[in-house]
C-alpha cells in the first residue's frame, strides 16, 4: 500500500481519520435502518403496498451490495479519501431527492441510486482504517469503526420515530445531508489518501456488470412473484438471474484483474465467516424489516415507541461489545463467533411473543434484550476474523466482499421471508399478525444456524498479538459490522 502513514491512535489526525470513517460507514448504515421505522408513514403517505415497502429496502440493498465490490476497487485503484468522498457527496444528493421524492416510483429509483453511492463509502472507510494505523493499534481502531458507527444500525429506529412522530418521514433522509457535507470537509482535510501499490491493471467491469444484473434480476423476480403470482416471466428471470451469477464466477476464474479474487474463498477462516455473516445479517435483517412495521401497523405502537423499543439492543452493545471484543482476541473468534448467533436467535424467537394486546415488558423486552447479548457477543469477532484471513494486502476486497455478503443476506431476508411467513404482500394493508410470530422463529433458527457453522469452520487459534490490559477499557461497542462486510 502507499501513502499508509501508521498513524497512533492517541493522535489528532488518527482520531480524525477514524471520525470520518465512522462517520461516512455510520450514515450509509444509519440509513439501512432507519427507513424501517418509517415505512407505515411512507406507505400511508404515497398509498404504497406491502410489496411497494420491500422495494423501497431492497432497492438500497441491491444496489449497495452489488456494487461494494467494485466501489472497493476503485478505492484501490484511484485512492481510498478520494472515491470516499465521491461517495459522500453523492449520497448526500440522492438524499436529498429520496426526501422530495412525490411517489415510490421516485423514492425506489432514488433509493437504488443512493445505494450505488453508499457502496463507495462503506469499503472505504473500513480499508482507510486498515491502511492508516500503525499495526499495534489496528486492532483497537478496527473495533471502535465496527462499533461506533455500527452503533447506528441499532439507534437507526429510535431516531427515525421521533423525527416522524415530531416532524416528517421525509426528514429521516434530509438530516443525512448536513452529516454528509461535515465529513466530507474532514475527510479532505484531515484523511491521507492511500491506495494499493500492487493494483496496476485495470477494473473488471464486465464481472462487475454481470454481478448487479445477476443480483438485480433474481431480487425482482423474488419480490414479485409472492406479490403477483409466478408468472413465466419470472420464472424465466429467475432462470436468467442464477445463470448470470454462474457467468460471473466463469469470467473472475478467467479475467486476470478479477473483481473477486476467487482464490481468498480457499481460506477456510473467510470462507466460513461470510457464510456466518450470510446466515446472522439475513436474519438480523428480516427482524429489523417487520417488527417496526408490526408494532406501527397491529400493536399500536407510535414510529417513536416502535423505534425505542429496540433500545436495550443499543445499551447492550455500548456496554458489553468492548469486553466482548477484548476477549475474543484473547481466546479467538471460534467460540464467541459459536455461542452469540445462538444466543441472537434465541433473542428473535422471543420477539414472536409481540402480539396485540400484550405489554412491551412481556412481549418485547426480553426477546431484545437477548439479541442485545447475542449481538454484543458476535460482530467484532466476526469483523476480526475476516480481516484476518483476507490479510493486509486484501483489506478493501475484503471489506468490499464481506459487507456484500451482508446485504445479499438483509435482500434474501426480505425478499423470501415475508412469503415464508405466509404474509400477504399485495394490496395496501399492512397487517402481519397471522404471520409475524412465524417469521421471528424462522429468523431465529436461521441466526442460530451461523453459530454451528462457526463451531464447524472457524479456527479456534489466537491473534497474534496479546492484549495489554488497557486495551479491554477501549470503547468500541460493535452492534454491527458491514460490513460484516459486514454486515458486513
Amino acid at each position: 500500500m502507499t501513502g499508509s502513514p501508521a498513524l497512533r491512535l492517541d493522535s489528532a489526525t488518527g482520531r480524525g481519520v477514524l471520525t470520518v470513517a465512522v462517520l461516512a460507514s455510520g450514515v450509509a448504515f444509519l440509513d439501512g435502518t432507519v427507513v424501517n421505522t418509517a415505512l407505515p408513514a411512507i406507505a400511508g403517505d404515497l398509498h404504497a403496498s406491502l410489496a411497494d415497502l420491500q422495494w423501497v429496502i431492497s432497492a438500497y440493498l441491491l444496489t449497495l451490495g452489488a456494487f461494494l465490490v467494485l466501489g472497493g476497487s476503485l478505492g484501490d485503484h484511484f485512492g481510498r479519501r478520494r472515491v470516499l468522498v465521491w461517495g459522500l457527496l453523492g449520497f448526500g444528493a440522492m438524499s436529498a431527492l429520496c426526501g422530495l421524492a412525490p411517489n415510490t416510483s421516485v423514492l425506489i429509483g432514488a433509493r437504488a441510486l443512493q445505494g450505488i453511492a453508499a457502496a463507495l463509502m462503506v469499503p472505504g472507510s473500513l480499508a482507510i482504517v486498515q491502511a492508516s494505523f500503525r499495526a499495534i493499534d489496528r486492532g483497537r481502531a478496527i473495533g471502535a469503526w465496527s462499533g461506533l458507527s455500527g452503533v447506528s444500525l441499532a439507534i437507526g429506529p429510535f431516531l427515525g420515530g421521533w423525527l416522524i412522530d415530531s416532524f416528517s418521514w421525509r426528514l429521516v433522509f434530509f438530516v443525512n445531508v448536513p452529516v454528509i457535507l461535515v465529513t466530507v470537509v474532514m475527510a479532505v482535510r484531515c484523511v491521507p489518501e492511500t491506495r494499493d501499490a500492487s493494483v496496476t491493471e485495470r477494473i473488471d467491469w464486465l464481472g462487475g456488470a454481470v454481478l448487479v444484473v445477476g443480483l438485480a434480476a433474481g431480487v425482482y423476480a423474488l419480490i414479485e412473484g409472492p406479490a403477483s403470482g409466478w408468472s413465466i416471466g419470472l420464472l424465466v428471470l429467475e432462470v436468467a438471474a442464477v445463470l448470470a451469477l454462474v457467468a460471473f464466477i466463469a469470467i473472475e476464474r478467467r479475467v486476470a484483474n478479477p473483481m473477486i479474487p476467487l482464490s481468498m474463498f480457499r481460506s477456510r477462516q473467510f470462507s466460513g465467516a461470510n457464510a456466518v455473516t450470510l446466515l446472522f445479517y439475513a436474519a438480523f435483517s428480516g427482524v429489523l424489516f417487520l417488527l417496526v412495521v408490526h408494532l406501527q401497523s397491529d400493536m399500536g405502537y407510535s414510529a417513536l415507541e416502535a423505534g425505542a423499543s429496540l433500545l436495550p439492543v443499543t445499551v447492550c452493545s455500548l456496554l458489553l461489545s468492548p469486553r466482548m471484543g477484548a476477549l475474543s482476541q484473547r481466546i479467538g473468534p471460534r467460540i464467541p463467533m459459536t455461542i452469540g448467533p445462538v444466543i441472537a436467535g434465541g433473542g428473535m424467537a422471543l420477539l414472536a411473543l409481540a402480539q396485540p394486546g400484550r405489554s412491551y415488558w412481556a412481549a418485547v423486552f426480553p426477546g431484545a434484550i437477548v439479541l442485545g447479548l447475542g449481538l454484543s457477543t458476535t460482530v467484532a469477532p466476526l469483523t476480526t476474523a475476516v480481516l484476518a484471513a483476507a490479510g493486509d494486502q486484501h483489506a478493501g476486497i475484503g471489506s468490499a466482499i464481506n459487507n456484500a455478503v451482508a446485504r445479499v443476506a438483509g435482500l434474501l431476508a426480505i425478499a423470501i421471508l415475508p412469503a415464508a411467513a405466509g404474509l400477504t404482500t399485495s394490496g395496501r394493508s399492512l397487517d402481519l399478525v397471522d404471520g409475524f410470530g412465524k417469521a421471528m422463529v424462522i429468523c431465529g433458527v436461521a441466526c442460530a444456524s451461523g453459530g454451528l457453522v462457526s463451531a464447524a469452520v472457524i479456527r479456534a487459534g489466537t491473534p497474534t498479538r496479546s492484549l495489554r490490559r488497557a486495551d479491554v477499557t477501549i470503547p468500541c461497542p460493535s452492534p454491527y459490522l458491514s460490513e460484516s462486510a459486514n454486515a458486513a
